[in-house]
């Protein structure tokens, strides 16, 4: 962890929602104090399309959080999903020096993994070791302090679009914060609701947003495969708005007050109170039409979860199963709708880890956010290994100058 006394921001600039949330350093860990909350209206799929709009529900998020931790907020870790994020592996390989692991060459095998060609038009948003081999001996997690005279990486780059990326930057800076660094939102999710030992067994994250539902693979403890569905809460609700024929507003609120995921599980008696569209009579309907009209996308949802599964072949080695997350998941039903379809064992993910207010936080809708802070948190301590946002190239090349200099003489 960072200094006791630290705060840190997570701001999760969601498709729906904007969420700031507030975490200081304890000597016990971390601690929530503060969360601001406003509707988001700039994005769409997980990516910013209006910069105003974005911007005015990043400063309501922010001040609502400032006035409830009691600090000013400056710098904040924000978190990107949408379709342009794309993963894939890679292989970096050092001599080592003084026959003797040292952080110095963990760098430079990450650095040598990280030095692949990709499009102009993408950057490198996290470079995830996955296991070091040092001479023939693999599976190793940590090699510093190790003997041998050769190390390997094998690790997963993360790309996303610029534009996307400095689209982020861009709101949050007009807001008046500065970005420590962007990172991937299943990412942020897992560091908040996944425990280390389903990491090493095996689990599937999926965290369902507004806009987009992302997806991240662990296996022996660390990250293999990542991936974003172009799919989320808000389709339910457009399903809901032109299935029962309501304004769109109503129709959210009518998803979160009586949707649910299997329509089996519905009292065919149930009814409920439907606003027409255009100020008519309200009408009555059964609540077992709303449950057929959310259960075929909910269904389509973890069928493309299962599909992504199996093409990146580990189905069978996620013994943990699958861990939903997201405000989407609040929704009666969705567990057993999960387990039905991708039939294996499936919880619901909640922040732990945290402390503080820990009864306002503890919700899937804010996995995102918490975990933001978390990663904040890990990178204080130096511990993450993905620190990449280095905007000045020349201070970058002057540093690896120096380094280089440093480790000649």
């Amino acid at each position: 962890m960072g200094k006791s006394g630290d705060v840190l921001v997570g701001l999760d600039i969601g498709t729906t929602k904007i969420c700031a949330i507030v975490g200081e350093i304890t000597d016990d860990g971390i601690d929530i104090i503060g969360i601001g909350t406003h509707p988001s209206k700039g994005l769409r799929k997980g990516v910013v399309v209006n910069i105003d709009a974005t911007v005015a529900s990043i400063k309501r998020a922010i001040e609502e959080a400032e006035h409830m931790a009691g600090c000013e907020i400056s710098t904040v870790y924000t978190g990107i999903a949408g379709g342009h994020i794309k993963a894939f592996p890679s292989h970096g390989v050092v001599a080592v020096k003084d026959k003797e692991v040292r952080p110095q060459d963990v760098d430079r095998v990450i650095e040598q993994a990280k030095a692949v060609a990709i499009p102009l038009d993408r950057e490198v948003i996290h470079v995830l070791p996955q296991e070091f081999v040092v001479d023939d001996q693999d599976g190793i997690k940590d090699p510093i302090g190790m003997s041998g005279v050769r190390l390997e990486a094998k690790a997963l780059i993360v790309t996303g679009a610029v534009s996307s990326a400095q689209n982020i930057v861009k709101c949050a800076q007009r807001t008046g914060l500065n970005v420590a660094d962007i990172v991937l939102q299943p990412l942020a999710s897992s560091l908040a609701t996944l425990c280390e030992d389903e990491k090493e067994l095996g689990v599937c994250l999926v965290d369902i947003g507004g806009g987009t539902t992302d997806i991240a693979i662990f296996h022996d403890g660390s990250i293999r495969h990542t991936a974003v569905i172009s799919l989320g809460g808000n389709h339910l609700t457009n399903d809901v708005a032109i299935g029962l024929r309501t304004p769109t507003h109503e129709a959210e609120r009518i998803k979160k007050q009586y949707g649910h995921a299997n329509a089996k599980k519905v009292d065919g008696s149930e009814t409920i109170e439907v606003p027409s569209v255009g100020g008519g009579a309200p009408r009555i309907l059964s609540r077992h039409i709303l449950a057929e009209i959310i259960e075929p996308r909910v269904e389509e949802i973890f069928m493309l979860v299962q599909h992504e599964i199996q093409k990146c072949g580990m189905e069978e080695l996620l013994a943990s199963g699958v861990v939903i997350t997201g405000g989407s998941t609040l929704l009666e039903g969705m567990p057993e709708m999960a387990e039905e379809v991708l039939g294996m064992p499936v919880r619901r993910g909640m922040p732990r880890h945290i402390g503080g207010l820990v009864d306002v936080v503890k919700s899937p809708m804010y996995a995102t956010a918490v975990g933001l802070v978390i990663f904040g948190a890990k990178q204080r301590a130096g511990s993450a290994y993905f620190k990449i946002r280095e905007e000045n190239v020349y201070r970058k090349v002057k540093d690896r100058m120096k380094q280089w200099l440093g480790e000649i003489f």
